[in-house]
């Protein structure tokens, strides 16, 4: 009766131990699988899909660095006739350049031009190559802000037709309202106009606040007709560049978009 009980005992033991090992097995191979490659692969691309922009400005002399999150400098693609547009305006929105400053290493650009003191904000228009890039404005400040500042007090232009070094440019727009697809049209001699950076003129655009950047080029390489779209209601500043008898002239436009 002992050695019977026994027995029992030992084999009930080795049912459960069986069990527990077979439980445990079926939970593994049965549970959801974390790949934890894709998961590192994805942070990768997070980091490689971003961009720092170094700026810095000294005495006339501007010097740019791009680089990815690990230090490793950025290559470009050629957008428009050029590696890298650099537009800088003033807290006024009164001075306005356009820039293509000269590659002197890989990631390394440099360029000069002369600013008065004041705050700026300057945008970096590149291509990064197999990277997504958004511009975002760079403020800086050039000696003492306060002496050169001036307050922003843009309005709406009451006309639409800009005349500078006895060159007139008429803007047309197919609408006024935000979000929808707005053809900016401009009426000038084209009799004497020329390609620049391989289109029939450029159009940059910024909001009041000098924080939305847009860079249009045209519809067609041809003609001088653009197509773009404003998200929000508010005043935005219009700057477009023609390329009339070897000299790139820049007429700038106030509208303001509504509902």
């Amino acid at each position: 009766m002992k050695k019977w009980a026994l027995a029992a005992i030992i084999y009930l033991l080795v049912v459960i131990a069986g069990y527990t090992v077979y439980a445990k097995f079926f939970e593994k191979t049965n549970a959801p699988k974390v790949e934890a490659s894709e998961h590192h692969e994805h942070q990768e691309q997070k980091q490689e899909g971003q961009v720092l922009s170094q700026f810095h400005y000294e005495d006339g002399s501007i010097h740019i660095r791009l680089t990815d999150l690990s230090n490793n400098p950025i290559p470009l693609e050629v957008n428009h006739e050029k590696l890298l547009h650099l537009i800088i305006v003033d807290e006024s929105l009164n001075q306005y350049a356009h820039l293509h400053p000269t590659k002197v290493s890989e990631g390394e650009f440099t360029v000069e031009k002369t600013l008065s003191n004041g705050k700026y904000k300057a945008f970096i228009d590149i291509k990064p190559k197999g990277l997504d890039y958004s511009i975002k404005p760079i403020p800086f400040e050039v000696g003492n802000s306060d002496e050169g500042s001036q307050t922003n007090h843009i309005v709406s232009d009451s006309s639409l037709t800009k005349t500078v070094e006895g060159k007139t440019v008429k803007l047309k727009m197919s609408s006024t309202k935000p979000n929808e697809p707005i053809t900016l049209s401009f009426e000038l001699d084209q009799s004497n106009l020329e390609p620049y950076l391989g289109a029939m003129g450029h159009v940059v655009i910024l909001d009041k606040k000098a924080n939305h950047f847009l860079h249009v080029h045209p519809e067609r390489e041809d003609q001088p007709v653009f197509v773009t779209q404003f998200d929000k209601e508010g005043i935005y500043k219009i700057w477009a560049e023609f390329k009339q008898e070897n000299k790139v002239r820049v007429f700038p436009f106030v509208v303001e978009i509504k509902k």
